[in-house]
C-alpha cells in the first residue's frame, strides 16, 4: 500500500520552494538561462498542484475524522484514501526527476559564482542530499513494491533523513543570506536595488517558513521515538503540508515576476 505520508517537496517536478531557489540562483551555463528556469517553472506547477491537493485531501479528511463520533467519517477517510493515492502518485513521478536533479547540481557546480563562502558551501551541501535522497526514494518504493529485495522502512528512513538534512542546510542558508541582506538594508537606499534586497530578504524569509514547516512533518515520519516522530495527527501533517505547498507556489510565480 502506498504511504499517504510519503509526501517530500524535492526535485524539479516536486517543491515550489526550491524551484524558486534554484530560479534565484540564475546559474548558467550549457543547461542554465532563461529557457532552462522557464522549463523548470513550467514543470514545478504540475508537482506544485498535486501536492497541494494532496495535502489540502489529508487536511480536509484528517479534521473530518477527528471531528466524527468515534472516528467514522466516510467522506473523511476517503479524503485520506485520495491523499494517500496522490501521494504515491508524486513518489511514481520522482522516478524520472534524478537527471532533472543532476542537470541543476552539474549546473550550479561547486557555486563558484556565489559572492559568499557559507552560501555556496551550503549550497552544494544542499544539492548533494537532494541527489542522494532519489535513488534512496527509488528503492524504499521499489521495496515496498516487492521488486527489489530489500527492507523497504530503513531506505524511507534514510530518505526521510535526507530530507531532513537538506531542508536544515535549506534553512541554515536562508538565514545566513538574510543576515547579508539586512546588513545591505542598512545602508542608504538606492531605489531599484533597494526593492530588489528587500524582495530577496522576503522570499528567504519566506522559505525558511516553508522548510520549518517541512521539517516539522520530516520528523514525524521518522522511526519512533525521535522527538515527536509518528505523534501527529493526519490533519497537522496536512496543515504543515498545505502551508508549505501555498507557500512554494507563491515562491515560484513571485519569483517569475521578478525575472520579467
Amino acid at each position: 500500500m502506498p504511504r499517504p505520508s510519503r509526501a517530500w517537496p524535492m526535485g524539479v517536478l516536486d517543491g515550489g520552494a526550491r524551484t524558486a531557489r534554484r530560479l534565484r540562483t540564475g546559474a548558467r551555463g550549457r543547461w542554465g538561462g532563461r529557457r532552462s528556469r522557464v522549463f523548470t517553472a513550467v514543470l514545478s506547477r504540475l508537482h506544485d498542484g498535486v501536492r497541494t491537493l494532496s495535502y489540502a485531501c489529508q487536511l480536509a479528511g484528517g479534521l473530518l475524522v477527528a471531528r466524527s463520533r468515534q472516528g467514522v467519517s466516510p467522506l473523511g477517510h476517503g479524503l485520506l484514501t485520495a491523499s494517500a493515492q496522490l501521494s504515491h502518485c508524486r513518489t511514481v513521478l520522482r522516478l524520472f526527476d534524478d537527471l532533472s536533479m543532476l542537470a541543476y547540481s552539474c549546473q550550479y557546480g561547486l557555486g563558484r559564482q556565489e559572492e559568499d563562502a557559507a552560501v555556496r558551501w551550503l549550497s552544494v551541501l544542499i544539492n548533494l542530499a537532494d541527489q542522494l535522497y532519489y535513488p534512496c526514494e527509488h528503492v524504499a518504493w521499489a521495496a515496498e513494491a516487492r521488486i527489489l529485495p530489500a527492507e523497504a522502512d530503513r531506505w524511507w528512513a534514510l530518505s526521510t533523513a535526507l530530507w531532513g538534512v537538506s531542508l536544515l542546510l535549506g534553512i541554515a542558508r536562508s538565514l545566513r543570506i538574510l543576515s547579508r541582506l539586512r546588513s545591505q538594508l542598512r545602508k542608504p537606499p538606492s531605489g531599484s536595488a533597494s526593492r530588489k534586497t528587500r524582495a530577496r530578504a522576503k522570499a528567504e524569509a519566506l522559505t525558511v517558513l516553508s522548510n520549518l514547516a517541512d521539517l516539522a512533518n520530516a520528523v514525524h515520519w521518522m522511526p519512533a521515538g525521535l522527538l515527536w516522530a509518528g505523534r501527529f495527527p493526519p490533519w497537522l501533517v496536512g496543515l504543515l503540508g498545505s502551508i508549505s505547498s501555498l507557500l512554494g507556489i507563491y515562491l515560484t510565480y513571485d519569483t517569475e515576476g521578478h525575472e520579467e
